[in-house]
């Protein structure tokens, strides 16, 4: 099996030079104080000069000020022109910048100029394409480029940062340096006798492939943090009416939106409200109070209750202290699965058992730091040390999950000498599999896909 890099450089050489330049806008679409419209290609250079009716090159990244003109001669706008020679730009080609003012029409007059003079408009994501295939960044990068921009709390920002600057890629690609060596090992045995292999060389390396790779592809797999993070988490407010659901729901996202009266049967609808914890984005949604009813509102209220509980990342139900007929969720819920329960009001009691409840007063402001701890428990926080080697995507998740699959095949199989190229061919398939989450493998097919979710620009 090929080395992750030499694979990688051997494919980008096929579809990497490209001969035309694109050009694109690569910043958000109204005013603003500055605009950049962004060029790369074996022409962006050229472009760039004859825009600024230049004859001189540019010094390479080095900001040089220049008036823009239209075929006519005549200024479209003036301000920074920034050349990137090659393998120093962030595509891997020569690369031009022109940070321009921010007017939306004259952007859209310099950008159309750039197609005159013989750039084509960029597609989706085209930039960042063309440095995954002049080997400047893997793919894993480049989607953390797409969750930069996308990350909805800062914690999720930081993360992709970690998944830009390569960490995540650097865990793959040992686990396919690791897979490499093992099935080196591997092959090594079928050049001699059954009888010749000691037990003890499979033992050992049945123990290495436990510990170096199915242990650790494992515990990433275990926690959903990751994809919560970018996807964010539904936690589900639910329980008898008037028990304080809606205060729940105001307390913990610091507005007041839901209406809080003591009139049971207030909220007849869900209500949805968007917060954090600890970083997580989360869709926090009150349901109508579960109760038998004869009103035909109150019963649909009560219909989409249940239905958003079922759906849910998390429930939580609550209870009222002051009237143990709340307390018993089975009653409602039956099959549903009630994650987290807590008690409120229990400024108002003393003496009550709580041990299947988490104790607290909304009112009083009491156990929401509790609260919210718990909430990022069981959706499935992390240590922050943990945190380069998160899966974010649900595509990273299926290579992992597939290429496990492969390893414990293949694991089943060792030993046994006429299975022993068995074992070899699905640790084979595991690292194709793996290889595919940094780019490596059927390159046009998944670079398709993942730049189909990317912007204009970038």
């Amino acid at each position: 099996m090929e080395a992750p890099n030499e694979r990688r450089v051997t494919q980008s050489g096929a579809t990497g030079h490209t001969p035309d330049t694109i050009s694109a806008i690569a910043t958000p679409n109204g005013r603003g104080g500055i605009g950049i419209i962004r060029l790369s290609g074996s022409q962006a250079a050229d472009i760039a000069l004859k825009l600024c009716q230049r004859d001189k090159s540019f010094t390479p990244r080095y900001a040089h000020f220049h008036h823009w003109y239209d075929e006519q001669g005549e200024t479209i706008d003036h301000g920074l022109t920034i050349y990137f020679k090659g393998e120093q730009s962030y595509t891997g080609e020569d690369t031009v910048e022109l940070q321009a003012h921010g007017s939306p029409m004259l952007l859209k007059a310099l950008f159309e100029r750039t197609l005159e003079l013989g750039a084509r408009p960029a597609e989706a994501g085209e930039f960042t394409r063309r440095a995954v295939e002049h080997g400047k960044i893997n793919l894993s990068q480049a989607e953390a480029v797409v969750a930069c921009i996308d990350a909805a709390t800062l914690r999720a920002a930081k993360q992709a940062q970690k998944q830009l600057d390569g960490a995540f890629g650097r865990r793959i690609s040992q686990y396919m340096d690791d897979l490499t060596s093992v099935v080196a090992h591997v092959e090594a045995c079928l050049d001699f006798p059954e009888d010749e292999v000691p037990a003890l060389f499979y033992d050992q390396l049945r123990n290495r492939v436990e510990a170096e790779l199915i242990a650790p592809i494992q515990h990433q797999l275990n926690s959903k943090l990751g994809e919560r993070l970018f996807e964010g988490a539904t936690v589900a407010i639910v329980g008898e009416p008037n028990v304080g659901k809606s205060s729940l729901l105001n307390a913990l996202s610091g507005r007041d939106r839901a209406i809080v009266t003591d009139i049971a049967g207030t909220t007849r609808d869900t209500l949805e409200v968007d917060f954090e914890v600890n970083g997580i984005p989360i869709r926090l949604v009150d349901t109508a109070g579960l109760r038998t009813s004869d009103d035909v509102v109150e019963q649909e209220g009560v219909k989409r209750a249940k239905s958003a509980a079922e759906t849910a990342d998390l429930i939580i139900f609550v209870a009222d202290a002051t009237r143990p007929e709340t307390w018993n969720s089975e009653i409602h819920f039956g099959e549903l699965n009630i994650q987290l329960k807590i008690m409120n009001k229990m400024d108002k009691v003393d003496g009550v058992d709580t041990k299947d409840f988490l104790p607290l007063s909304i009112k009083q402001e009491q156990g929401l730091t509790t609260l919210l701890k718990n909430m990022a428990t069981m959706l499935g926080d992390i240590d922050l040390a943990d945190e380069a080697a998160m899966v974010t995507s649900s595509r990273h998740r299926a290579a992992l999950e597939t290429s496990l699959a492969h390893i414990q095949a293949g694991l089943t199989m060792l030993g046994r000498e006429e299975m022993i190229d068995l074992t070899a061919m699905e640790w084979r398939r595991a690292w194709s599999t793996l290889g595919e989450i940094l780019g490596i493998g059927d390159v046009e097919f998944i670079l398709d896909k993942v730049f189909s979710e990317f912007c204009i620009g970038k």
